[in-house]
């Protein structure tokens, strides 16, 4: 008897910027890979957003990093609606838009609290009409729900690597705390 764990299926597509493994969306091509696993409706993230956010985004900026993001649907429970999920699938729209950046800001600035529905697939739509994606087909994609077998597999992935909350940020695959300073201290010690 086999004691290796099954591996994880791959979703039958994966959003444009997926990584190799199709378990997130890299921005950025820096030498540095910083893992950055969130939850669209953990209010944790959003402070670690609005924290590091522009530290990440100048990290990427300078060509000091490859910055994965690992949306999950983690907090599925605290939704009456699957929230969690859906705003994840969401975002992979975003990224076949060009504007993935631009709407993690924007699902975080319009964060619903937890234990409700959430928000409508309408209302991500017009959240992303506000992030600049007003093509057709983001709307549709976030109200087909396209990317929901990726979202399942991006939370399968992150749970089998032993991510157990969120936010988690990995720096070269080690864990660091969630700030900007230990990540900036992180990223220069691994281009030492």
């Amino acid at each position: 008897m086999s004691t290796r764990p099954h591996p994880i299926a791959s979703p039958l597509h994966a959003p444009a910027g997926a990584s190799a493994d199709k378990d997130g969306i890299v921005v950025g091509a820096g030498p540095v890979t910083v893992d950055v696993y969130v939850d669209f409706l953990c209010p944790f993230c959003k402070m670690f957003e609005q924290a590091s956010g522009p530290t990440l985004d100048r990290l990427v900026g300078e060509g000091a990093i490859s910055l994965v993001y690992h949306p999950m649907g983690f907090l599925d429970g605290l939704s009456t609606t699957r929230y969690s999920s859906r705003a994840s699938a969401s975002s992979g729209c975003a990224s076949d838009g060009g504007r993935f950046m631009e709407y993690t800001y924007a699902l975080f600035a319009n964060q619903p609290p937890e234990g409700g529905p959430g928000l409508t697939d309408d209302e991500l739509a017009e959240i992303g009409a506000m992030a600049g994606l007003t093509e057709p087909a983001f709307g549709a994609g976030v109200r087909n729900g396209i990317y929901l077998d990726w979202t399942a597999h991006v939370t399968d992935t992150a749970v089998e690597r032993g991510v157990s909350g969120t936010p988690t940020v990995l720096v070269e695959g080690i864990a660091v705390p969630a700030s900007p300073q230990t990540i900036v201290t992180a990223v220069a010690a691994a281009v030492r």
